[in-house]
């Protein structure tokens, strides 16, 4: 099962692949490296068994990285709306 939890159903005699764990991982890693080429100072620590990732910016995010992340949070949110929050929660916590 993936670390979405929503690969369920089995295909021949398999479980399919957990299609929103990898939308979920496509979207996180894309922002990730898409900080990193717009010159952003970040710290990235991951964990590829749990499927943490965890990115602290070291400054104030350029106007087209807020923009990169504004996009990456409503994606987020449209897949939390289509695939169920039993599936995927997106929460905000000022830090």
């Amino acid at each position: 099962m993936g670390h979405a939890g929503y690969a369920k159903k089995k295909l021949f005699g398999r479980r399919e692949p957990d299609v929103l764990c990898a939308a979920i991982s496509t979207l996180a890693i894309f922002a990730n490296n898409s900080l990193e080429l717009a010159g952003e100072q970040i710290v990235t620590v991951t964990n590829e068994e749990t499927g943490f990732l965890k990115c602290d910016f070291e400054s104030v995010l350029q106007e087209k990285s807020v923009f990169l992340m504004d996009s990456f949070v409503a994606s987020l949110k449209n897949l939390s709306e289509e695939y169920g929050e039993q599936y995927l929660q997106v929460n905000f916590k000022e830090v």
